[in-house]
């Protein structure tokens, strides 16, 4: 019987405790090629490496062979698709990611789920998976967090994803895991927001002034949004399709053009 070619990623580069998780359920499944950034590259959204060349380092990390790049998360998908692989891969997993990816901002953003994207481009099945944590540990990316939730989960997914394929008109899952799981799934859309953005000035020793970006989590959430079932303890799925062009009657922008 044919071994399921599976490539696994991450933003939260090589040393994650996700990555590690990710790895150990999915090997229960198939032939796991682990492709991923040398170093946290979080937020990093979909971009690509086209002005400097990837470098890949050969390393074994807690008993676990990985392919490091220096580069980002769709660097990783693209080097490991055609480099590492050599095919298109049964399915993609891009997680398992230290900290939520929530609404239309993580889909652009995150460099978990751009990876996903970029997969799924390619025509590989695709997964990103995100756990939500506390923001102290969100970049703490060797923390003692337990993912056996998290990990029931991917297999649940991943292995109905390899033998069912993707529903029609879907081309990857966002999954997002609650910090406490009341037990359920919900299928839900894109939040429209998850983060006010704020800027805060500040001054180094030397009075240089210097910015920090954060984001001040909304506090409204939806009914059947992403955030919604993950603030109630739900596992939040978001089907994602690569085609963002808007659901509109054409003519009427048509109309808005020529009026």
């Amino acid at each position: 019987m044919r071994k399921f070619k599976i490539l696994l990623t991450n933003d939260d580069g090589i040393y994650s405790a996700g990555l590690k998780a990710g790895y150990e359920v999915l090997s229960e499944i198939g032939d796991v090629y682990v492709v991923a950034p040398i170093l946290q590259r979080s937020a990093v959204g979909r971009s690509i490496s086209i002005t400097k060349p990837i470098r890949i380092s050969e390393v074994y990390v807690n008993d676990m062979k990985v392919f490091a790049i220096d580069g980002t998360p769709t660097d990783a998908v693209i080097i490991g698709i055609h480099e590492i692989i050599g095919d298109i891969p049964d399915l993609t997993v891009s997680g398992i990611n230290m900290g939520e990816n929530l609404s239309t901002e993580a889909v652009t953003t995150s460099g978990t789920v751009c990876a996903a994207l970029e997969a799924s481009t390619h025509g590989s099945k695709a997964i990103a998976i995100s756990m939500q944590m506390p923001n102290v540990n969100k970049f703490d990316l060797t923390c003692d967090f337990d993912f056996s939730y998290a990990k029931r989960i991917l297999k649940f997914i991943a292995e109905k994803v390899i033998h069912k394929g993707l529903p029609k008109g879907v081309d990857l899952l966002n999954i997002n895991i609650p910090l406490k799981p009341n037990g359920k799934i919900e299928v839900t859309r894109l939040a429209r927001r998850m983060y006010r953005i704020r800027v805060e000035k500040r001054f180094d020793p030397r009075g240089k002034e210097y910015y920090w970006i954060y984001g001040v989590e909304v506090e409204d959430d939806e009914e059947k949004t992403d955030i919604y079932a993950l603030r109630r303890g739900y596992v939040s799925i978001t089907p994602l399709s690569l085609d963002l062009t808007a659901r509109i009657d054409f003519n009427e922008m048509r109309r808005w053009l020529n009026d």
